[in-house]
């Protein structure tokens, strides 16, 4: 397809080793056969389509980018399947982010040499899922100081008590890292629960109007005890945890631009088939500067996150180039959706035409993994010194 049909004007894809572009276009294919079919059912049936976990598993990629689950350091091709699964559906997109940069990128990041041979080859192979559960119901962006889960130490075990809030995938995860603030030292640690641990429980939150494919839920802790084989040994105080989260924050700015290139080609293959006074819409010079503000949007952030893989690959990565690309890409993308959304006009509400689905899932990913305001501030205290956070 035309570099012109797909957003990718500047031909950024190239950059790919071919090996690399096949595995690509093998989960494109999977994309275009079980996924974009079914989005929208399962969007307005707010159930997330477990029999695509089996294909995910088929196509061998959760552990592709992570050298502890037999992969490599391959930032790029991992951005660029990021990108393609938010393409086809944002959900999608989130629960196998959910699943690999978090709940496995802690385990790489924190866990033992023997932690990371118990959990990650079968998180790889997806016959594990993983889940993620560090908000609160009362605490998000001031998590670190606000963090109310507690865990104490028991013997050869931990006793977590508390709460958490908006865990992706936690409703069916067969592991879930909880992160808890000590009570003998007040630092934040993590611990793998195990699917089935007495005194965990996890409630589907309903109601969404935004990612309704992906099943967040508030999570109780009341005494659930935890072996200490299952505490994450690297994982001392926050500062672990946001080593976390700089990585998967670039996982989300990839996940903007896959939702931009989406709304771009929708936009413009509506444009080219509907017809006004005569014409094609696309021939009209509103309905095509439209059409080039989305182009240039998907442009500009897809050239910053293809130069945060390099900076990746390269070892330089630091905590305000993921979130300056975080902040920058999901601002310019729920921009764009809106203007696709313009363009199809009424239509552009109606699920039939997919559009809709993508305006309101960007609203999901503009906020989740560090507000536009918190990840404008890291950078902010980067850039001056000074932190403007406290």
């Amino acid at each position: 397809m035309s570099e012109l049909l797909t957003g990718d004007l500047y031909q950024f894809e190239s950059l790919l080793g071919a090996d690399d572009r096949k595995v690509l276009d093998r989960v494109r294919a999977f994309l275009d056969a079980e996924v974009r079919p079914i989005a929208n059912e399962y969007w307005a049936r707010a159930e997330f389509p477990h029999q695509l976990v089996k294909g995910f598993a088929d196509l061998d990629i959760a552990g592709l980018a992570n050298p502890d689950a037999g992969g490599s350091q391959r930032s790029l091709l991992n951005g660029f399947l990021a990108l393609e699964l938010a393409r086809a559906d944002a959900s999608v997109a989130t629960f196998f982010g959910v699943h690999t940069g978090l709940a496995m990128g802690s385990i790489t990041a924190c866990a033992s040499p023997e932690q990371k041979e118990r959990w990650l080859p079968a998180m790889a192979r997806m016959e594990k899922i993983g889940a993620f559960a560090l908000t609160e119901p009362g605490s998000g962006s001031d998590i670190a100081a606000g963090m109310t889960t507690t865990a104490r130490r028991e013997g050869e075990e931990w006793v977590l008590d508390g709460a958490k809030r908006w865990i992706g995938n936690a409703t069916f995860a067969d592991l879930v890292v909880v992160w808890a603030r000590d009570e003998s030292d007040g630092k934040v640690k993590g611990f793998v629960v195990e699917k089935g641990t007495p005194g965990f429980s996890a409630t589907k939150i309903e109601g969404k109007i935004a990612l309704r494919m992906v099943e967040n839920a508030d999570i109780t802790l009341e005494g659930c005890r935890v072996p200490e084989a299952n505490r994450l040994a690297g994982a001392g105080s926050f500062r672990d945890t946001a080593g976390v989260l700089r990585r998967t924050r670039s996982g989300v700015a990839w996940e903007a631009v896959g939702v931009m290139m989406a709304a771009y080609e929708i936009a413009l293959d509506y444009a080219r088939s509907r017809e006004q006074f005569g014409r094609p819409i696309a021939g009209f010079q509103l309905v095509q500067d439209l059409l080039v503000r989305m182009l240039g949007n998907t442009t500009v952030c897809l050239g910053m996150v293809v130069r945060l893989a390099q900076l990746q690959e390269e070892g330089t990565f630091r905590d305000e180039h993921s979130a300056l690309a975080k902040a920058y890409c999901t601002t310019r993308m729920r921009e764009s959706v809106g203007w696709a959304r313009e363009l199809l006009a009424g239509n552009g509400i109606l699920l039939e035409h997919d559009i809709g689905r993508f305006v309101a899932d960007a609203e999901a990913l503009y906020s989740y993994e560090g507000t536009r305001e918190i990840n404008t501030l890291i950078v902010g205290r980067a850039v001056t010194g000074i932190s403007a956070l406290t």
